[in-house]
C-alpha cells in the first residue's frame, strides 16, 4: 500500500508527480546518507576499515561491517518506506543500497559514481511509482 504522499504523486502523475517523488527520496537519501549515518556506521561498515578506535584500540568483533553495512542500508530502505509505503521498494532499497556501498568500499568504484548510482536507483523507483508498474 502506497503512502498518502505516494498516492498523491501517482494522482498528479507526470514529471511533476516523479519529481516531488524524487526530491523527497533525495532528501531523505541525504539524511540517512549524512547526519543519521554517522561516523561509526560509515566507518566500520567498510570491511578495510580501521575500526580499534571504536573499539579501545582492539580489533572490534569479527565480522561486524556486514552488521555496519546492513544496519545503514536498513536505514535508508526504511526511509524509502516512509516516504513510498512500497514494500516492494523497501526491498529493493535494502540490497541495491547494500551492494551500491559495498562495492564502494572495495573501491571498485567511486564515491561520485556511488552517488549517481543511489540517485539513479531513486529515479527508477519514482517513474516505476507514477507508471503504475509498482
Amino acid at each position: 500500500m502506497l503512502s498518502e504522499f505516494a498516492t498523491e504523486q501517482v494522482v498528479r502523475g507526470g514529471v511533476a508527480g516523479a519529481g516531488l517523488l524524487l526530491l523527497a527520496m533525495m532528501i531523505g537519501h541525504a539524511l540517512g546518507d549524512y547526519p543519521l549515518q554517522g561516523h561509526f556506521l560509515a566507518t566500520v561498515k567498510n570491511r578495510h576499515a580501521d575500526i580499534s578506535g571504536f573499539f579501545g584500540g582492539g580489533p572490534g568483533p569479527k565480522g561486524m561491517w556486514i552488521h555496519a553495512l546492513t544496519a545503514h542500508a536498513l536505514v535508508q530502505a526504511g526511509i524509502v518506506w516512509l516516504i513510498t509505503g512500497s514494500a516492494v521498494l523497501v526491498i529493493a532499497e535494502l540490497v541495491l543500497h547494500w551492494v551500491i556501498d559495498y562495492v564502494r568500499c572495495e573501491e571498485w568504484i567511486s564515491f561520485t559514481l556511488d552517488q549517481a548510482l543511489h540517485v539513479g536507483c531513486k529515479m527508477i523507483y519514482a517513474v516505476a511509482l507514477v507508471a503504475g508498474l509498482l
